[in-house]
């Protein structure tokens, strides 16, 4: 992300400290299996990463509750989650970049890949699993379910310009927005927080998710291979029916027929060029403000002892970032 205030919020001692602890329960988690596939994923750990997820877990907890081991066990595990779905997405992607180095399946192949995201999700649930809370582990449960559903409507949304707005969003929900509410929900609960608090803090995530995908969609676009670390204009070329490829595909005819099918690489930079004079970015992001408006509007429903301005912070270094 680009915003000065999500760089303010990371330089905190208690955030630096709680994302410090999290790496060394990652790659003690990820340790802990052995084997080929605890190799192959160590080399996921590596690439870095936001750790956006499980910064969520410690932000939606009040500050009494913040060193607690029980939230850094549910930051390793929502985040080990979101490695085992890049992993998967890869594969099903043939992705060769992830964050500026080859994926597991380029380097790999398919099986190798398959069975390292398969086990990243199964220490997830290993992990969370230590907070002895049967209720984290449903919540985790049900944000990785959605993970599935969100892949088959993707399947099923490739190449489909007819692909309606509404449909998009559920799919992101989906793929994105429920592990982003899991996170905030996970926080919330081991907090102490009561019912209707984590409920909002829920709601904040998915909107979060949902704009944060949006934004993502929209760096497939116009963003660059050096700053996203992943090559531009993969959405075109695998046929994703993406926000800003769905709103320039209804105003450009040589959009949708490029969503349908799979334009040559050197049309590419055309196509992506034609997506911006059609002034779809331009509505995705507004369309992504709005989100981010509204998940603001769910943290003013937060009635427990939380400090929501961090929160607020995240959320509005969404839309802007180019990474």
């Amino acid at each position: 992300m680009s915003a000065v205030g999500y760089a303010d919020l990371l330089a905190v001692g208690p955030v630096r400290g709680y994302l410090a602890r999290i790496e060394e329960r990652l790659a003690a988690d990820v340790a802990w299996v052995g084997g080929s596939t605890a190799a192959t994923a160590a080399e996921t750990l590596a690439a870095g990463g936001k750790r956006l997820r499980p910064l969520l877990v410690l932000l939606s907890a009040p500050a009494t509750r913040q060193g607690d081991d029980a939230l850094v066990r549910a930051g390793s595990a929502v985040e080990l989650v979101h490695m085992a779905t890049l992993v998967h997405d890869d594969v099903l992607d043939h992705a060769a970049l992830r964050r500026g180095r080859p994926t597991v399946w380029a380097q790999h192949g398919e099986r190798i890949a398959g069975a390292t995201g398969d086990m990243l999700f199964a220490r997830a649930f290993g992990v969370l699993a230590e907070t002895g809370d049967s209720d984290c582990l449903a919540l985790l449960a049900q944000a990785a379910l959605g993970l599935s559903e969100g892949e088959a409507l993707q399947m099923l949304q490739t190449r489909d310009p007819g692909t309606t707005p509404e449909r998009y969003y559920e799919r992101c929900t989906l793929k994105t927005g429920r592990l982003f509410a899991a996170a905030c929900a996970l926080g919330g609960r081991l907090g102490g927080l009561d019912p209707a608090d984590v409920d909002a803090l829920a709601e904040y995530g998915r909107l979060l998710g949902l704009a944060f995908q949006v934004a993502d969609d929209i760096l497939d676009c116009e963003g660059t291979a050096s700053a996203t670390g992943k090559a531009v204009g993969t959405d075109l070329i695998g046929g994703t029916a993406t926000l800003p490829l769905l709103l320039a595909g209804a105003r450009e005819p040589r959009i949708a027929d490029a969503l349908r099918r799979e334009p040559a690489p050197d049309d590419v930079p055309a196509l992506l060029a034609l997506v911006a004079k059609t002034g779809a970015l331009d509505d995705a992001r507004d369309a992504a403000r709005e989100l981010v408006r509204a998940a603001e509007d769910s943290l003013d429903r937060v009635n427990g002892d939380l400090d929501t301005a961090p929160l607020r912070m995240v959320v509005r270094g969404v839309v802007d970032r180019d990474t």
